[in-house]
């Protein structure tokens, strides 16, 4: 009894110790989430995060305020990410991202709060790159139906 007892411990205990390690409370909220699930096979997706903004219009006004309170802590939090601004004088601001697949984001970010400005930031970082596919039907199946998908309006002739 007392050794299934202390196996049961040593269990217990690995799993809290592995829960630590491989989840994280997310720095822009209060939800957890898995610090492997942001990347394709461990490896970040995202190589170069580009901020345009101009220093005098008033729709750069939430992405200037960013820069100065959010930014330092957002480059601090990903070492593995290149972050350039760059100033586009009567330009509205956004951020462009560069991935790994050759592929790149460009997301208008004008009008917005500093903490919409880094919720784009971060859906940009966790994204994969892909490209969005448009889907041909609604129902997407290996093995298509000769007959034709069933809705609710087929009518039966007898």
């Amino acid at each position: 009894m007392y050794v299934l007892l202390q196996l049961l411990f040593h269990y217990i205990f690995h799993q809290i110790i592995c829960v630590k390690v491989f989840i994280s409370r997310c720095k822009c909220s209060n939800h957890f989430y898995c610090s492997k699930d942001m990347a394709l096979r461990g490896v970040w997706q995202l190589k170069k995060l580009v901020v345009s903004y101009c220093d005098w219009g008033g729709s750069s006004r939430g992405i200037r305020a960013f820069m100065k309170s959010d930014l330092p802590a957002f480059k601090e939090d990903n070492p593995q990410l290149e972050v350039v601004s760059e100033l586009n004088r009567g330009r509205h601001p956004f951020f462009k991202a560069l991935y790994k697949n050759k592929n790149e984001r460009v997301v208008c970010v004008r009008n917005l709060t500093p903490e919409d400005v880094l919720k784009h930031a971060t859906r940009l970082r966790n994204a994969l790159g892909r490209k969005v596919v448009k889907l041909k039907t609604r129902h997407v199946t290996k093995h298509p139906s000769v007959q034709g998908t069933w809705t609710p309006d087929t009518k039966f002739e007898c």
